[in-house]
C-alpha cells in the first residue's frame, strides 16, 4: 500500500512539490532579476490538454534552460501573459511535466540528483558517453519511459541532445512523435548561453536578456510523414537547420568566443 500520492516512476508528490517550491523560488531571480527573460506565445500552453504534449526546443544549457520552462509553464496555467512576475504561481505547480535529460549528467552530483527527481526522464545517450563519441544500441526502456511520461502530461525534450548549436536531430525523437502521436510545441530559446556557463548553474554575466518563443503546435502528419520528414520538420521548427546558419559551423567554444566579442561591441556601442 502506497502511504503517499506517488507519479509513474515512483517519486512521491508531496516531496516534489516542495523541492520545485524550493528551487522555483531560488531560481526566480535568474530570470525576473539580475537577468531578464522575455517571453512570446505563452497563451499558447493554455490551450493544451493535460496529457500527451511534447515540447521540442534548442538546447543551450543543461539545466537553466528547463527551469525557465517550468517557470514559464507554470506562470502561464496560473493566468500570467507572457511573464513571471511574482512567484507565486509556483506554489501549486503542475507536477506532471518531465523534462528528458542524460542520465549522466543527472547522476554528477548532488544538485542533478535534486533535480531529477523533480521530473527527469534520464536517458543513456547512444552517441556520446563521459565526452567521447560512442555508438550503442538505444534502450528500448528509455523510450517507454518517455511514452509513459507522455501518457502521464507534458514532456520536454531538446532533440539535438547536446547544448552546441546546429548539430542533428536525434531521429529517436521522431519515432517517439510517430509512436506516441503527441501534440508537438516546438520552443526557441535565446541568450542563456551568454549569461551561464555550460551547466547552466554558473552566472556568467548580468544584465542579459534571454529569450524563449513558444510556437503553435506543428503539423505533422503522424501515419504518412516519414521519420526524415519529421526530423526535417523539427530542424526548422525549432531553428536548427542548416539555412538558418549565416555563416559556417563552428566548435562551441568558437561560437562562446564569438558571442562575447559581441557583448563588448554592444557595451561600446551602448556606452
Amino acid at each position: 500500500m502506497k502511504l503517499f500520492k506517488q507519479d509513474p516512476f515512483g517519486n512521491a508528490l508531496f516531496l516534489k512539490k516542495f523541492l520545485i517550491r524550493v528551487l522555483g523560488a531560488i531560481s526566480h531571480g535568474r530570470y525576473q532579476g539580475f537577468n531578464k527573460l522575455e517571453i512570446e506565445g505563452s497563451e499558447i500552453l493554455r490551450k493544451l490538454p493535460e496529457r500527451n504534449v511534447l515540447f521540442v526546443s534548442n538546447h543551450q544549457t543543461y539545466f537553466a534552460d528547463v527551469a525557465a520552462m517550468l517557470h514559464v509553464f507554470n506562470a502561464s496555467l496560473s493566468g500570467r501573459e507572457d511573464s513571471i512576475k511574482n512567484v507565486g504561481y509556483i506554489w501549486q505547480p503542475k507536477l506532471n511535466i518531465y523534462y528528458v535529460a542524460a542520465l549522466e549528467t543527472m547522476k554528477s552530483g548532488i544538485l542533478p540528483k535534486i533535480f531529477a527527481y523533480t521530473g527527469s526522464i534520464s536517458i543513456e545517450r547512444t552517441w556520446r558517453s563521459k565526452g567521447k563519441d560512442v555508438k550503442r544500441q538505444v534502450k528500448m526502456s528509455d523510450i517507454s519511459n518517455i511514452e509513459k511520461a507522455l501518457k502521464d502530461g507534458w514532456v520536454i525534450t531538446f532533440p539535438q541532445g547536446t547544448t552546441t548549436p546546429f548539430k542533428p536531430i536525434r531521429r529517436g525523437t521522431a519515432f517517439i512523435i510517430k509512436e506516441a502521436k503527441p501534440i508537438v510545441i516546438p520552443i526557441v530559446i535565446d541568450g542563456f548561453r551568454r549569461a551561464y556557463d555550460k551547466t547552466g548553474l554558473q552566472l556568467k554575466k548580468r544584465n542579459i536578456l534571454q529569450s524563449m518563443v513558444i510556437k503553435p503546435p506543428m503539423d505533422i502528419d503522424y501515419e504518412n510523414d516519414s521519420i526524415a520528414d519529421i526530423v526535417t520538420k523539427l530542424e526548422y521548427a525549432i531553428e536548427q537547420h542548416p539555412s538558418f546558419l549565416k555563416v559556417l559551423p563552428v566548435p562551441e567554444e568558437e561560437y562562446v568566443k564569438h558571442e562575447a566579442a559581441l557583448d563588448k561591441k554592444r557595451k561600446f556601442w551602448d556606452y
